[in-house]
């Protein structure tokens, strides 16, 4: 577990407690998924004929191809191949081509273990380019496709797969937003905002992007967030170093998307209140968390910047501030921080966040595997993990028996 989560660590850049944490989770995800194996089950359901039954039969759907990106490159094939596997199917991974040694030398050891169970061949890592990745998209025999990673190649998936009639499990952008009521425990909506939006330098689909703070304690909550930040330079680093908190962004490419975002941000009007450059004299690419005011509607709000930009809002009601969560095209994680039931009924409701993660009093970051993982509108629809998710690598059969002597129509 130890070499395996410094091997993701040293290859991704995120720190090494969380690289342990993600080999940890893989592991979870199978302990979970072999008790799932025994509870696999269709319904019963009552006939309207006479000496007749119906029940649903679940089969395995065959191959499965995941295609993971590179910030959770453990931790999403687990997901996706201890319950592809308890299923019955067998499993071809395309993991990102910047993450490709943490991924075969796990790959290693599932096969390995695997083996030694007496099971061979099913499954297989298939590293590379894009090439490889639209070979299993467009392949006929993959009847599902399971893709983490952006929503521009995720409509390119989605199309493909669709115009075959397969099956997709999209995981794609996030833009997520954490709401911060006046009667709430200020401390944990504190830490549990500076954790979300730093935590893995911006780098988890469910960091935390826009931060929602009611207009009585808008100031003096900002003002705060704005004296913790610079302590993180201090604590950034070699990822690797055990007293490291920030490591750098993943490649050049995230360093580009984040300085180009940060342009974007003051073309659109917005303000840079801490952050918003590439720490100099330091090798790598390595960044300032950021935290920016700028109009909840501007453009730029709605296309996630892929790193530790944080953006800062007033609101005066919940009404109109579950509105703004709302507004963007993406939908995957949401949060309120708040004591009042009414505001918690009301943000779980119909009428509520139209995230597919809801959370209350904890942050958007992160999530348990024993609920189903994923979220709506340009998030993909996708559900990973627990819960019913193992539905999506099944076929069901809908089956009807007659047990007696007489043909009756339905």
């Amino acid at each position: 577990m130890t070499n395996l989560g410094k091997i993701l660590s040293l290859e991704m850049g995120k720190i090494v407690s969380e690289g342990l944490g993600e080999v940890q989770e893989f592991i979870d995800i199978c302990d979970m998924a072999v008790g799932m194996s025994r509870t696999i089950s269709g319904k019963i359901i009552p006939s309207e004929r006479p000496e007749h039954m119906m029940m649903e039969q679940w089969s395995p759907l065959g191959i499965v191809g995941v295609i993971t990106a590179f910030n959770f490159p453990v931790a999403v094939c687990g997901w996706n191949a201890a319950l592809a596997l308890i299923c019955g199917d067998l499993i071809v991974w395309k993991p990102a081509p910047t993450a490709c040694m943490v991924s075969i030398a796990l790959a290693k050891i599932m096969c390995g273990v695997l083996e030694k169970n007496g099971w061979k061949n099913v499954m297989t890592v298939a590293c590379g380019e894009a090439d490889i990745g639209n070979a299993l998209v467009v392949d006929e025999r993959v009847p599902l496709i399971s893709f983490t990673g952006s929503t521009k190649v995720g409509r390119h998936v989605s199309a493909e797969v669709h115009r075959r009639f397969g099956k997709t499990i999209l995981e794609l952008g996030g833009n997520n937003a954490s709401i911060v009521m006046p009667d709430c425990n200020l401390d944990m909506a504190f830490a549990g905002s500076v954790f979300g939006a730093v935590g893995t330098c911006g780098q988890r689909c469910t960091s935390l992007r826009r931060l929602f703070i009611h207009e009585s304690i808008y100031d003096s909550f900002v003002a705060r967030l704005v004296k913790a930040y610079p302590g993180f330079n201090d604590r950034m680093g070699d990822p690797m170093d055990e007293n490291t908190l920030l490591g750098p962004l993943h490649s050049k490419m995230g360093l580009d998307g984040y300085l180009n975002g940060i342009e974007e941000i003051k073309k659109q009007g917005g303000k840079i209140l801490y952050g918003g450059a590439r720490v100099e004299g330091r090798d790598g690419n390595y960044v300032l968390p950021t935290i920016a005011e700028i109009n909840h509607d501007a453009d730029i709000v709605k296309h996630e910047i892929f790193g530790p930009v944080l953006y800062v809002f007033k609101f005066s009601t919940l009404e109109e501030v579950i509105g703004w969560n709302n507004e963007v095209p993406q939908g995957l994680s949401s949060s309120l921080y708040t004591k009042d039931m009414q505001n918690l009924f009301k943000w779980l409701g119909p009428n509520g966040s139209d995230c597919g993660i809801v959370n209350c009093n904890i942050g958007t970051s992160g999530a348990e595997i024993g609920g189903a993982f994923g979220g709506e509108k340009e998030t993909g629809g996708g559900r990973e993990a627990g819960s019913d998710a193992w539905k999506q690598y099944m076929r069901r059969s809908t089956c009807t028996i007659n047990y007696g002597n007489e043909l009756p129509l339905a």
